[in-house]
């Protein structure tokens, strides 16, 4: 029975987030509440354990989320997403313009929302398909799926994060193996757009090139000032996992000056304020308005990461609603006789992407109720965790369609026909979060 209320409850969310367009913060939450009465749990319980798991998500992961919304934002208004594309493109080359565009796409979307990267770079995209007389649904697919790769797989991007804060994961090893499985995927991306876009026609379009949107940003941030609050943070959090790893964490001395040190530095939270501080440098000193500018950046990312942390935090709610429930473990023994380890989370998440659209509810939802199967599931260990991550950011690219936001600025900003795009954009990210989920299997042979 418990099992039935459960699926009730998940189909009842879906319905509430896709076909009445209810904020995913109150569908969780009604649903958590629903799940929690249903299964026959004291009143006061009930109550108690929502605001318990609201509560533990936003202290472990709130202000994590913050800094990275933010970062995204500093990055996105000062130009700085446009100096990263560009210092890519001159390395790659524009004779390779569509893998040049998968990996801009694969650098861009790890601080920026994926429908805001693709946004910010469909200038460059529709300026090199001129220049290269490169078929620009080849270009669209190949910018969309590289943007895709780490938007769901390499933290700081919030729906990583949250998922790994639900699920316990250490961030500096989903980084990581996020950023090592995001590549194949990526690739295959890439592959199929070269294969399948060749064959796409879309219209030109008379949009602004590439040359007037960098006139527009007068200034731009160097390629140093664009980087570092990415590769900082990113670089002080892997420092923290390595100290902590075992044969290190022998060497250096549990709770020695250099252990402490290092892992102060490296938390989550420090490092990623250091980002932040890393971002001041990209305020347009040269304009007038820079405190204005700003101001406004930090009001953007601070509005974005509300939202995230609510959304995070009320499916927190619902997760500590199952693991109360005990459906988790019961669901868990059932399963452990299919062996599906990795996959089982990859199926979740790919069926509620599929279901209501967003790839970060499909990333929380998914990881709340994962959380309670992961010992089940032979994923109790620590690496365990981060497996089970990665395999729910790879189901969260399954499949782009309709209802994602993402799957019309794709179609929009590229000028594409709805039945085209269901060719290149829905199909591509099939392929890509099926080969991202293989390549964590590949993984968890040689690391559970």
């Amino acid at each position: 029975m418990l099992l039935v209320i459960l699926v009730v409850s998940i189909v009842i969310m879906v319905f509430m987030i896709s076909k009445f367009r209810i904020h995913p913060f109150v569908s969780l939450f009604t649903v958590a509440l629903l799940m929690g009465l249903a299964s026959g749990m004291p009143l006061l319980e009930v109550t108690n354990t929502i605001s318990t798991g609201f509560g533990n998500t936003c202290r472990s992961i709130g202000i994590v989320i913050l800094f990275g919304t933010i970062i995204g934002a500093m990055l996105e208004g000062s130009g700085a997403a446009i100096t990263m594309a560009d210092t890519v493109l001159k390395r790659v080359g524009e004779k390779r313009p569509a893998l040049a565009m998968s990996i801009i796409g694969w650098i861009v979307s790890i601080p920026v929302f994926c429908d805001s990267g693709f946004v910010i770079l469909s200038s460059l995209n529709r300026s090199l398909a001129k220049r290269s007389g490169t078929r620009m649904a080849t270009m669209a697919i190949a910018l969309s799926t590289g943007l895709y790769a780490t938007h769901t797989l390499v933290p700081p991007t919030p729906g990583p994060i949250a998922a790994a804060g639900n699920l316990g994961a250490d961030l500096g090893l989903v980084i990581l193996w996020g950023a090592a499985v995001s590549i194949p995927a990526m690739l295959a991306g890439y592959l199929y757009a070269v294969t399948v876009g060749s064959r796409i026609e879309v219209r030109a379009s008379d949009d602004d090139d590439w040359e007037a949107l960098l006139h527009r940003h007068l200034k731009l941030p160097s390629p140093t000032q664009a980087f570092a609050p990415i590769v900082v943070p990113l670089l002080l959090i892997a420092l923290s996992s390595a100290v902590n790893y075992p044969t290190i964490l022998a060497l250096v001395g549990k709770g020695s000056a250099l252990h402490s040190a290092a892992s102060f530095i490296g938390s989550p939270m420090i490092a990623l304020f250091v980002g932040l501080l890393l971002c001041i440098p990209l305020v347009p000193s040269h304009r007038d308005r820079g405190d204005e500018d700003w101001s406004n950046w930090l009001t953007k990312g601070v509005k974005d990461g509300a939202s995230i942390i609510m959304i995070t935090a009320a499916g927190g709610s619902l997760g500590a609603i199952i693991a109360a429930t005990k459906v988790g473990a019961y669901i868990g023994e059932q399963l452990a006789q299919f062996r599906l380890g990795v996959f089982l989370p990859f199926i979740i998440s790919a069926a509620l992407k599929t279901a209501q659209g967003s790839s970060t509810v499909a990333l929380i939802t998914t990881s709340g109720i994962v959380a309670p199967l992961l010992s089940s599931l032979g994923l109790g260990a620590p690496m365990g965790a981060v497996l089970a991550t990665l395999s729910i950011g790879c189901g969260a690219m399954v499949v782009s369609h309709a209802n994602d936001s993402y799957f019309w600025v794709v179609t929009q900003f590229s000028d594409m026909e709805v039945g085209d795009a269901y060719k290149a954009q829905t199909v591509a990210t099939f392929i890509e979060g099926v080969v991202g989920v293989i390549g964590v299997w590949i993984v968890s042979l040689f690391l559970l």
